[in-house]
């Protein structure tokens, strides 16, 4: 049987290449050779061993694009030769989410990289209705569709109107998403955040004003953008406590606010702003393949790219022995993308 090379968390803070059996389809699945993979901070946080529900050893990757190879027996509408993203979350489709349509939040979701061995490899097996055609697009932008889907499906989870003042808080990876998305729908988007580098980032590849969301005086800088108001729609993407406590403070009476950054604590919401605020609060998980063809289509109109996101490359092939020095403790890297 023909081998790959699989790139393995073998526990906390160690990562080792193994050779292992290249896979074949099942029924209903396509084999990829992976092109290329995103890196992201559940892949941090799993090497660091600060990922809950995480059993090792486990192959991380879940932002992927590949070339269907080979196609297992039934399958239709695919054939060999297609450029594909993948959507990374199988989801059991019986439980009342997935009836409801809210297959990103399935009581028994697996996600390909996380609860399962993931595309930090060649090869990957994976079911067709769980790929999205990424002919047409870049590769590495193609990796990057799976989290511009969680900031799409962020973005639709606030409707934000046409012309409406929005603010995004936090510039990490999820946070650029939703703020490219964001404009591209339309909106009026200011972001907020600590990191001067970070906010040159927006500046310079959004083309999106970018606030201190540290300086003594942002709530005014904040109105000045706005005419005077406060932004209808505040999207938090920090997962930071003392951001989430606080961001109702930011938002205007009867706005909108939806933290799609996780915390993994409590967060203490100041209960009379909120309630004076009439405050709609939401959160937001994941994404459906609705959100994944969004993004899809708006790479291939151009109006998202990869530059709004990714600012690092690297090869495969040489990732074990520069992971922590050029991943984990690399302050510059907002987002990086694999080659393989």
């Amino acid at each position: 049987m023909t081998t790959m090379n699989t790139l393995v968390c073998l526990e906390p803070k160690q990562m080792a290449y193994q050779t292992r059996n290249k896979p074949q389809p099942a029924a209903g699945e396509a084999l990829l050779k992976i092109i290329s993979a995103g890196i992201c901070g559940t892949d941090i946080h799993a090497w660091g061993g600060n990922q809950p529900f995480f059993s090792y050893p486990r192959v991380l990757g879940h932002e992927l694009c590949g070339e269907v190879v080979e196609l297992g027996e039934g399958v239709s509408g695919w054939k060999v030769g297609q450029r594909a993203a993948v959507i990374p979350y199988l989801s059991c489709e019986q439980c009342s989410a997935c009836l409801s349509g809210k297959t990103n939040c399935c009581e028994n979701i697996s996600v390909i990289g996380v609860h399962q061995d993931g595309g930090f490899c060649d090869y990957l097996s994976v079911p067709v209705k769980n790929l999205l055609s990424a002919e047409g697009i870049d590769p590495d932008a193609a990796a990057l569709v799976e989290p511009f889907a969680i900031s799409a499906h962020a973005v639709r989870r606030a409707a934000p109107e046409p012309g409406s003042n929005l603010l995004v808080v936090g510039a990490g990876p999820i946070g650029l998403g939703v703020a490219a998305i964001a404009h591209a729908s339309g909106a009026n988007v200011v972001v907020a955040d600590t990191s001067e580098f970070r906010r040159q980032h927006v500046e310079q590849n959004l083309k999106l004003v970018a606030l201190d969301a540290a300086a003594e005086d942002f709530p005014q800088q904040l109105r000045n953008q706005f005419n005077g108001q406060l932004p209808s729609t505040v999207i938090d993407a920090t997962g930071n406590a003392a951001a989430m406590n606080g961001a109702v403070r930011l938002m205007a009476h009867g706005g909108t606010l939806v933290f799609v950054g996780l915390h993994k604590g409590d967060i203490q919401i100041p209960d009379p702003e909120f309630h004076k605020k009439e405050t709609t609060l939401m959160g937001s998980r994941n994404a459906t393949r609705q959100d994944f063809e969004r993004v899809a289509s708006l790479m291939a109109d151009g109006k998202i790219t990869a530059e709004m996101m990714l600012n690092q490359r690297f090869e495969f092939a040489a990732l074990a022995e520069i992971f922590e020095q050029q991943v984990i403790n690399n302050r510059g890297l907002i987002k990086g993308v694999i080659r393989f």
